[in-house]
């Protein structure tokens, strides 16, 4: 027989027991809804090779813990649905196919490359040298064209188009050999390198093949362009 006492504590106990039971079940839901982001990050993770000197930031987006899932029993399993880009906001499919569950989870990813921009104001002719330029890291999305990693690569260079301070510098802005320009000829075969002037007949980045024009023969040869005011003939 339950005592007058008894039934007084009869409540606080089945409350004590109502919020540990439900405790336990908020912090499973988390645990679940963890397992969740971490697996959708690994995923990215693993299709996404960082290249030298890039540094790469992926966080999945934090899931409303108002969401219920059972614990899977089974490793969870994660793909990309349709055709998406591994850049700025992806979206994720997370499966329990134990379980039967799916949720698809946001993932915001970033991947920043060192690249060449301008320090300051840079106008059409313009001739870059160091104090004019420095290295900044770029999201990989908002790189567009041929861009530049290293300063030295450009130093010398003419503007070609006018770029803001801190725009990236990319090679359709300035020109290694513009045209006009006189420029040192090299060409080699079998050993026997031989250099001589020349005029560039039109403009060209790093590895570009422009027509140039010997100084003393006059004659007109293709040449690739090695370096600033520098073009390689090659046989």
């Amino acid at each position: 027989m339950t005592s007058h006492r008894d039934q007084k504590l009869l409540p606080t106990i089945i409350g004590f027991l109502l919020f540990f039971f439900s405790t336990n079940i908020f912090a499973s839901n988390d645990s679940v809804l963890d397992s969740v982001q971490n697996t959708a990050e690994e995923l990215i993770k693993q299709q996404i090779s960082l290249p030298e000197k890039g540094e790469l930031k992926i966080e999945a987006a934090k899931l409303d813990n108002r969401l219920r899932f059972s614990s899977c029993s089974s490793p969870l399993a994660a793909s990309l649905p349709g055709k998406q880009t591994l850049s700025g906001n992806v979206t994720v499919l997370v499966q329990c196919p134990t379980e039967n569950w799916q949720l698809y989870v946001p993932v915001n990813v970033q991947l920043t490359l060192p690249k060449v921009v301008a320090a300051v104001a840079l106008g059409r002719g313009m001739v870059l040298t160091p104090d004019k330029l420095s290295v900044q890291m770029i999201e990989s999305r908002f790189q567009r064209g041929s861009s530049f990693d290293d300063p030295r690569e450009i130093i010398g260079s003419k503007v070609k188009r006018s770029v803001k301070a801190g725009e990236m510098v990319q090679a359709r802005d300035i020109c290694l050999v513009c045209r006009n320009d006189s420029v040192i000829i090299r060409a080699g075969t079998g050993g026997l390198n031989i250099v001589t002037k020349g005029k560039a007949l039109s403009d060209g980045a790093i590895g570009d093949e422009i027509r140039v024009q010997n100084t003393k023969s006059r004659r007109m040869i293709d040449a690739i362009i090695t370096a600033v005011g520098e073009v390689t003939v090659k046989y």
